[in-house]
């Protein structure tokens, strides 16, 4: 007997190249805290048909980037405390996890990651920064023998990733972390799995703690007329269009003219050489 599959709508590529594009922007801030997102002004501007659009917003909604605008369409969801904490608690459980697991079998992660970070930390690229600091972490994972830690841990980075590079804009990355990185990889190495345990469990709550409260002050900063408990970033740039090979076999008439039109999300972020954006705890 064969089984009876629905015809998609959308090659799942196309889907995912959308969701990323926004949340990239999201992200680094060309689509602020607030900012309304409709159907078709992104389909416009991404050179896509309207349905791949709207799967990408709904994955966006469900991750908690976006929610229902009054009227019609989505806004950027707001930078919220509470959730920046609720994720560390997430992250920071699974962190443990992997730390010991990886203790365990005397994992040695590779010196060039710390060499990295250190370099990163002390220039001003933000970016390379959380880069950085993400693939420590990701190696610790790996280390640790089961991939479904880094499956759960990578929608909570998504949203660090946001927090932090709003908030690193007119902050310091936090003097000490690369020695509690060197700190814990040197206690996996050597097969101490309560103290590289106990060190990482420190490491994120110290996270929590500085991220948090460079956020309340962030918001607490803000002008009367800017709500929703959004951080605006500095001028950022538009989304950039989807590659016209990739996206042009599934554009509408319409959205390819559209395409050729300079894509602007916000009056407040003006197309701009891009910025980096998101950076280490």
């Amino acid at each position: 007997m064969s089984a009876h599959l629905v015809k998609l709508d959308s090659p799942p590529d196309l889907v995912d190249q959308v969701y990323r594009a926004l949340l990239g922007a999201i992200c680094d801030g060309s689509l602020p805290p607030g900012g309304r997102i409709t159907q078709e002004d992104i389909a416009a501007r991404l050179a896509v048909s309207r349905q791949p659009v709207l799967q990408a917003l709904r994955l966006l909604k469900n991750d908690g980037f976006v929610h229902d605008a009054p009227g019609r369409g989505v806004q950027v969801a707001p930078l919220d405390v509470a959730l920046v904490q609720q994720v560390y608690q997430v992250r920071g459980a699974l962190d443990v996890l992997a730390a010991r697991l990886a203790a365990a079998q005397r994992t040695a992660l590779d010196p060039a990651l710390l060499t990295r970070g250190r370099k990163a930390a002390a220039g001003k690229n933000i970016q390379a920064m959380i880069d950085a600091d993400l693939q420590f972490h990701e190696a610790i994972y790996r280390a640790a023998g089961n991939p479904l830690i880094a499956a759960a841990a990578a929608p909570q980075w998504r949203h660090l990733r946001r927090v932090m590079g709003a908030v690193l804009q007119s902050s310091s990355q936090r003097a000490t972390v690369w020695d509690e990185h060197q700190a814990i990889a040197d206690a996996m190495a050597t097969g101490q799995g309560a103290q590289a345990a106990r060190l990482i469990a420190q490491h994120s709550e110290q996270a929590s703690a500085h991220l948090s409260q460079r956020l309340s002050e962030r918001l607490s900063e803000q002008q009367p007329s800017v709500q929703l408990g959004a951080v605006p970033h500095p001028a950022a740039p538009d989304v950039r269009l989807l590659a016209t090979q990739q996206a042009a076999p599934h554009a509408t008439p319409h959205a390819r003219r559209a395409a050729k039109k300079p894509a602007r999300f916000s009056a407040h972020h003006p197309a701009a050489k891009r910025k980096t954006a998101g950076a280490p705890r």
